[in-house]
């Protein structure tokens, strides 16, 4: 028996490969399918099965894909109605792979389809649980994204709740769990760091799994303190039931390098938005005019994902050196499959053909806290709200990047902002979309709140009212 769990950081999720007597399932495969069978074939193995978990909302699977190329069948849950072929599986259904069995478990609540994968050894002992987003560790599945006109967000808690005591926690406290997702994801709250757990763990220390707790308990704590869904959470959940376009098609498109003259006119004729996916210090110092920057660096496809609202938006690319195919792979795997090219040569080329850069003012967080000590300073804290409620600097004026689209209103192009979040990733992501709405008086703050902290700035902590 092996199994492999294949984590991507920048989505933090985790997709499965189970063998056993040469043969394959795949779990909750990414967009980009090759790596499952290159490793499939280095083994002499043979993909059989791809067993989705649910419609994910958070990134565009590969199964569509790695099924046209293996002729392996395709495996849902209860209840999934897709528009191309695929087996749905009924409630305890078991599945022969080698030696082992793979058993569906329908756990509805993160969605209605959603289904817990139930591995048996050899021998018949229960061995692993793949849960998708029905458990992860520390946390649950938040089930606000499969809302129906006849169910509410409140239903699918309750079915949840059904869900993790009757068929999840009766296991034996020795089953693995392999969850979908770690931090960083949207998907739930407060998921661990961690990735692989074991059941009995998750029954002492997940809030959600306390054995005293009533279901109308359970309905109001996962239900606090959820942010409202990425605006391409829900695209992509369709892209994942009705297909989408070869993996290996959107590349050959998007890999494509572009001499400055075809790069600009693709700009200004084509509507291309120019995405710059380098590092927040090389955009800083340099940078084509309204270009806007997320880097890859950091979460970079779900900040796509959350920021730029259209899925067939023609994107053209500045990347460093040798990146322009994970740029392009990475826009893809949350459905953004409209990437037309990259500038070859990158800023150097650009600035060689006599075309003008621009430069985002940045400075250090001492330099910041003594302007703020000299004069009223304009300053946008641009993380999250609970990082802001947590604490923040007095005076600060707040909304989360995640919504900037939405809250351009309340800022006003004649003043000067100096703007934070915790790092100074999403700070520049900010000043780049501010900028190419025509903010030009913006002043980014060099390592975020995490360096602000240092100084003697006063600042304001969050106040539980229960406390009061």
């Amino acid at each position: 028996m092996k199994i492999e769990q294949l984590y991507t950081g920048c989505l933090a999720q985790g997709a499965y490969y189970i063998e056993s007597e040469g043969e394959v399932a795949i779990i909750d495969p990414l967009r980009e399918v090759q790596q499952y069978i290159d490793e499939a074939k280095s083994n002499n193995a043979k993909i059989k099965y791809i067993f989705e978990t649910h419609f994910h909302a958070d990134f565009v699977s590969g199964h569509v894909d790695l099924a046209k190329k293996t002729g392996a069948t395709i495996v849902y849950g209860p209840g999934a109605d897709t528009a191309y072929d695929i087996y749905s599986a009924k409630d305890n259904e078991e599945f022969k792979l080698g030696k082992l069995t793979i058993k569906a478990l329908h756990t509805p609540g993160h969605t209605l389809e959603s289904t817990t994968y139930l591995l048996k050894d050899e021998n018949g002992k229960d061995h692993a649980i793949f849960t998708g987003d029905t458990l992860f560790l520390g946390d649950v599945g938040r089930p606000d994204l499969a809302i129906k006109s006849d169910l509410t967000s409140e239903d699918l808690a309750g079915m949840l709740y059904n869900s993790l005591r009757n068929k999840i926690m009766p296991l034996a406290d020795d089953v693995i769990v392999y969850p979908a997702h770690g931090a960083g994801s949207a998907c739930g709250k407060n998921l661990s760091k961690e990735t692989v757990g074991v059941l009995g763990e998750q029954k002492k220390t997940n809030y959600a799994l306390r054995a005293d707790m009533t279901k109308d308990e359970f309905i109001k704590e996962v239900l606090t303190g959820i942010a409202p869904p990425p605006q391409y959470f829900a695209k992509n959940a369709m892209l994942n039931k009705q297909g989408y376009s070869d993996f290996d098609v959107v590349l050959k498109k998007g890999n494509v390098p572009l001499q400055p003259d075809a790069f600009e006119a693709m700009a200004n004729y084509e509507s291309a938005l120019v995405l710059d996916v380098r590092t927040q210090f090389d955009f800083v110092k340099d940078h084509i005019p309204n270009s806007i920057f997320i880097g890859l660096n950091g979460q970079f496809a779900p900040w796509v994902g959350a920021l730029i609202t259209d899925l067939e938006q023609p994107i053209i690319l500045v990347v460093p050196e040798g990146k322009s195919q994970e740029a392009v792979t990475r826009l893809s795997r949350v459905g953004y499959d409209n990437t037309l090219g990259y500038l070859e040569g990158g800023i150097e080329a650009w600035k060689a053909s006599g075309r003008e850069t621009e430069s985002l003012e940045s400075i250090s967080a001492e330099t910041f806290a003594e302007a703020v000590k000299k004069s009223d300073v304009n300053i946008l804290d641009v993380r999250k709200d609970g990082e802001y409620k947590s604490m923040h600097l007095e005076n600060a004026q707040h909304f989360a990047l995640d919504f900037i689209n939405d809250n351009m209103n309340e800022i006003n192009k004649d003043k000067t902002y100096h703007i934070h979040c915790a790092g100074g990733y999403r700070s520049v992501i900010a000043a780049s979309i501010l900028k190419a709405r025509g903010f030009e008086n913006l002043i980014d703050v060099a390592g975020g709140f995490g360096a602000i902290k240092k100084t003697d700035l006063p600042t304001s902590e969050f106040v539980c009212p229960s406390t009061l």
